[in-house]
């Protein structure tokens, strides 16, 4: 029985670590094509060298989201190499979290060009293959903190409510592309974006407690995974998953 991910092209961004890595893995374990981008490229080329050692077919390129060209570089060169782009998760971000009276603004104005004009340059670079088409994913990591607010979070949360407005207005716009569109919303998950925070209480805080209720990043994986599979004629539109013991 096919798992409908069997040979489809998918595009990830924020592949180096974390969700996305763990995302490529996983996808190309079920067959899946993928191009993977991010800055840290020695990190994407050990995970090409072990997903084609063990069968797979994968592709990296150098990508800076906040930079259009780089983002368009990487799903050209996904076409390019597999002939189309089936799928797009945006997943690059970063969470600096701190009180917005500690006036951090360079923290505030990265993650406004990484969270969100980050999302803006991979829908720009994937939109116009998925058009000539007439099929195509655009998935988008949003947050559980996209949802609700939290101390130190307001800017961060701000920028992950914008995602998912921009990805119900992109959902409402390619009716007529058949292109689906997804948003996926985790809660507490071990991965590298507590060490951008610089606020060392905040840190320590968070730190704690994704440290005791945390899960691991396979768990985005398996819900990337469950998305893109439906038929085509399903569109899971938003996923919030959360680790059991997490209340907020």
């Amino acid at each position: 029985m096919s798992n409908n991910i069997q040979d489809k092209v998918v595009v990830i961004t924020g592949a180096s670590s974390g969700m996305g890595e763990s995302a490529a893995r996983h996808l190309a374990s079920l067959g899946a094509k993928v191009a993977m981008g991010a800055r840290r490229t020695e990190r994407l080329d050990a995970l090409v060298y072990e997903i084609t050692a063990a069968g797979g077919e994968a592709i990296a390129v150098a990508t800076d989201v906040t930079k259009p060209d780089d983002v368009k570089r990487l799903v050209d060169m996904a076409v390019e190499a597999y002939g189309r782009i089936d799928v797009i998760i945006n997943n690059a971000g970063i969470m600096p979290l701190s009180p917005i009276e500690s006036l951090k603004i360079d923290e505030w104005d990265r993650m406004i060009d990484v969270n969100i004009r980050g999302v803006l340059h991979g829908i720009a670079a994937a939109l116009p293959h998925m058009k000539a088409q007439k099929s195509g994913q655009i998935i988008t990591t949003s947050s559980v903190a996209g949802h609700v607010i939290f101390p130190a979070s307001a800017v961060y949360s701000g920028t992950k409510f914008a995602v998912r407005a921009i990805s119900e207005g992109l959902r409402q716009e390619v009716k007529p592309y058949n292109i689906r569109t997804t948003i996926l919303s985790p809660g507490a998950v071990k991965t590298e974006l507590l060490e951008h925070i610089s606020d060392e209480e905040v840190k320590a805080a968070n730190s704690d407690y994704v440290g005791q209720v945390g899960i691991p990043a396979d768990s985005f994986a398996r819900i990337a995974a469950f998305a893109i599979s439906q038929p085509e004629d399903v569109d899971i539109n938003e996923v919030i998953f959360r680790p059991t013991a997490q209340q907020l």
